[in-house]
């Protein structure tokens, strides 16, 4: 791979392409955090319209910590995966404690939930370092120009090196929508690719595509209709109303008992919901 010949591209591409969304506007460290853990298995359209929402409620990780997990559980609604939502919750706890919002890897890594790909997405939009932000997007631009597929070590070496010096939003921003919008999993869109000349899939139609067997790409997710996520998140709505008897949670979720006490043994695990007697309601 010509590391020169791809930055250039890139950034002559994105100078008149990147997409505009609400936590671009911000180096907020909260702020970007938010953003990230919302935007993990959501649609990109569906965070734009909840992340400003969040935002107003939840400003600061103090105002966030000191709110009960409840509220954050039902401003979440809508996002699907509220395990997150606690995550978060236990994130702001954490940074309030600190007495400061951390600005290196290893402290950012020390975070609850928090993984390399958010980490490092702190560390390059909101504190502007120059480090590559690896998510499943970026990892199958980086397989297909290389025409192989990639090992997670080996994608992440490669999005740091191709880092630009001093452009570390930019540039990791121009990546994830060029994944996002243009060499995205199921089209390619090589025709309107900044890099089609120099990607060595794109070159060499004899090569099946690299992406699809790197390391750390995103599988198709499990149908929704009728599992237990569904199941969690019938529940969870519900809770946002007020509390519920216990006895009616089969009702709720449309399950047998079975499934349905398994559904809620599970959210009480997750801390996600709590049982008072013979009720239930959010934390």
């Amino acid at each position: 791979m010509n590391h020169d010949a791809v930055v250039e591209r890139v950034l002559a591409w994105a100078s008149t392409t990147i997409r505009e969304l609400p936590w671009r506007t911000t180096r907020d460290p909260w702020g970007v955090l938010v953003s990230e853990i919302m935007s993990q298995q959501t649609q990109v359209g569906r965070v734009a319209e909840k992340w400003p929402i969040f935002m107003d409620r939840f400003p600061t990780p103090v105002a966030c910590a000191e709110s009960p997990l409840g509220e954050v559980l039902q401003l979440w609604q809508g996002m699907g995966y509220p395990r997150r939502a606690r995550n978060l919750h236990q994130c702001a706890a954490a940074i309030v404690e600190l007495g400061e919002f951390p600005d290196d890897l290893e402290s950012l890594l020390a975070l609850p939930g928090i993984g390399p790909y958010t980490a490092r997405a702190v560390l390059a939009f909101a504190f502007g370092h120059d480090v590559g932000v690896l998510d499943t997007n970026v990892g199958r631009v980086l397989a297909r120009v290389e025409g192989r597929s990639l090992s997670v070590s080996e994608a992440q070496i490669l999005a740091d090196e191709l880092v630009p010096t001093g452009e570390g939003w930019l540039w990791n921003q121009a990546m994830m929508d060029l994944g996002g919008t243009v060499c995205t999993l199921r089209t390619a869109h090589c025709d309107d690719c900044p890099l089609a000349d120099v990607c060595v899939w794109r070159g060499d139609s004899d090569i099946p595509d690299p992406a699809r067997r790197s390391a750390g790409v995103s599988r198709p997710q499990a149908k929704f209709e009728g599992s237990e996520r569904q199941a969690r998140g019938m529940l969870l709505k519900r809770l946002g109303a007020g509390s519920v008897s216990i006895s009616d949670v089969p009702e709720i979720v449309n399950r047998d008992p079975v499934t349905s006490q398994k559904v809620l043994d599970g959210l009480v695990k997750d801390g996600l919901c709590v049982i008072y007697g013979e009720t239930i309601r959010l934390p």
